[in-house]
């Protein structure tokens, strides 16, 4: 037996008390490109890797900072500054040392989808809280059959307990604009139904709005600007997205 294997066997046997040495050796063959690894995507792309999936690909623009720390799971005093994508290679790497990772460290556009999408994968994991981004991601995964999750709903909000998962044309919250903006703009580019999210029932709340305009120069040479709002965000609703979605991801990678 290769060393390899023996990692892989020992890593995983819980995980194959639950669903087979046959289901295991299936999640390794995966792709999964998670978009954004930030406090949702991060504790996506940890449950993940701790299932057993063996190929990622993690796209994000971002460097550590200290308002990451409540929230991000490779946020720490020794990682400020540090880029997002690099931490995550060197963390799922260190999860499971067979694991193959793509860094992207780039501003999500549609112009990236080409090489991003060289090599189609699995699932396709949506956490990105900037709108035209998430937009343009949602309408290209639907357009080309990619299976999505996306996350709407994790910022403003302290109670995990009201996190649930449903198809965009079922989903039961009217009180965040965000969600409405994304639902409208994907409506109008005939997007109705059969992308699956992450949202919640809470009902937004913060004390303050905090305004920042945002310049991104990215590494082939584009800048985009835009304005956006931090919202407010505790440790719990994030990490419990994040593993919202990976739960559902593995679900439907069993399924086939």
């Amino acid at each position: 037996m290769f060393l390899g294997e023996e990692i892989m066997s020992e890593i995983f046997s819980r995980n194959e008390l639950i669903w087979g040495k046959e289901a295991q050796k299936s999640l390794a063959a995966r792709h999964v490109a998670v978009f954004g690894a930030g406090g949702v995507g991060g504790f996506a792309l940890e449950s993940l890797a701790r299932a057993g999936v063996g190929n990622f690909t993690v796209i994000d623009f971002d460097t550590v900072s200290e308002s990451n720390i409540n929230r991000q799971i490779v946020a720490l005093h020794s990682t400020i500054g540090r880029k997002k994508t690099e931490l995550f290679e060197e963390r799922l790497k260190d999860i499971n040392p067979e694991i193959n990772v793509k860094s992207v460290d780039n501003f999500y556009n549609s112009r990236l989808d080409e090489a991003i999408f060289s090599q189609k994968p699995d699932f396709v994991v949506d956490a990105i809280d900037t709108m035209r981004s998430k937009i343009e991601l949602l309408v290209f995964c639907k357009k080309h059959n990619i299976p999505v999750v996306t996350s709407m709903g994790a910022g403003n909000r302290k109670n995990p307990a009201e996190l649930y998962i449903a198809d965009i044309s079922e989903l039961q919250n009217s009180k965040c604009a965000f969600v409405k903006n994304v639902i409208y703009h994907l409506k109008k580019q005939g997007v109705e139904s059969g992308i699956s999210a992450v949202v919640s029932r809470e009902k937004p709340q913060s004390l303050a709005k905090i305004e920042n305009h945002e310049k991104i120069s990215t590494p082939d040479g584009e800048i985009f600007e835009f304005t956006k709002f931090s919202p407010a965000s505790t440790p719990f609703v994030p990490a419990v997205a994040g593993y919202f979605m990976g739960y559902y991801v593995i679900e439907r990678l069993l399924e086939k």
